[in-house]
């Protein structure tokens, strides 16, 4: 395994991370290829494509008044399989809408792709609920 690999697969990782925990929407889907996919436990569909994701995104913050306020990345893996790197890890979220502000706690797995232009792009991300 490359370590100037593993690195700036990490490095797109914790930009991705750095980005959704200060809610900055533009920084944050530009982490992703257009193509990903989106699995999470509070919705009731896979959503199959970047643009879908922005979609609900949007739909969020003029319904809800969503806005993320800090997120915190522990127990982090990082593996590489080639041109794909898979990372796990938990988040702990602290968010605001218009029910007031709430944590969660879950599990997340993002699955990155080298791109052809030599920069990782999320693939998928997949979260799901941290049990206690």
């Amino acid at each position: 395994m490359s370590d100037r690999k593993k690195n700036d697969a990490m490095s797109a990782i914790e930009r991705l991370i750095a980005a959704f925990s200060t809610h900055d929407k533009d920084a944050y889907f530009s982490c992703f290829a257009d193509d990903a996919t989106f699995l999470f436990h509070n919705m009731g569909k896979l959503l199959k494509s970047k643009a879908e994701y922005q979609a609900e995104w949007t739909k969020w913050e003029v319904e809800d008044r969503f806005q993320v306020l800090e997120c915190t990345s522990s127990h982090q893996n990082l593996q590489l399989l080639g041109d794909t790197a898979v990372f796990t890890h938990w988040v702990t979220t602290k968010i605001s809408t218009v029910a007031g502000n709430e944590t969660s706690n879950e599990r997340e797995t993002i699955v990155m792709r080298l791109n052809d232009a030599a920069q990782w792009r999320a693939v998928h991300e997949h979260l799901s609920v941290a049990s206690s």
